[in-house]
């Protein structure tokens, strides 16, 4: 069932007053993304001044893999090598410098 779908439904049944227990139901379906998003928003934030101060550290660009490996004791438990490629590439870049090659290089701005 689409997300929609889900919110109509909901929307009808909290209008109508009708079956508090599927409304109860389905009210916790549609928070669930929101409260997974919010633990993986802490996650990422709680590691970020550990990667970012790696790159502001390192003498010239790093390759995720290198940066990886030099921060891997110091992250949160379960915040792995795709994860900091995740942050570097897609929720960091405007505070990350990207130097092109056949492996990708990476320096704070």
């Amino acid at each position: 069932m689409k997300k929609v779908s889900l919110q109509s439904l909901f929307a009808y049944l909290t209008e109508n007053d009708a079956l508090p227990e599927v409304r109860a139901e389905i009210e916790a379906e549609l928070n669930k993304d929101a409260e997974r998003k919010e633990a993986n928003a802490a996650l990422y934030e709680s590691a970020k001044d550990v990667i970012m101060g790696e790159l502001r550290a390192a003498s010239a660009p790093v390759t995720i893999a290198e940066l990886y490996a030099a921060v891997e004791d110091k992250l949160p438990e379960g915040f792995t090598k795709g994860k900091v490629q995740h942050a570097i590439t897609r929720l960091w870049v405007d505070e990350v410098v990207k130097t092109e090659g056949k492996v990708n290089a990476y320096s704070a701005k």
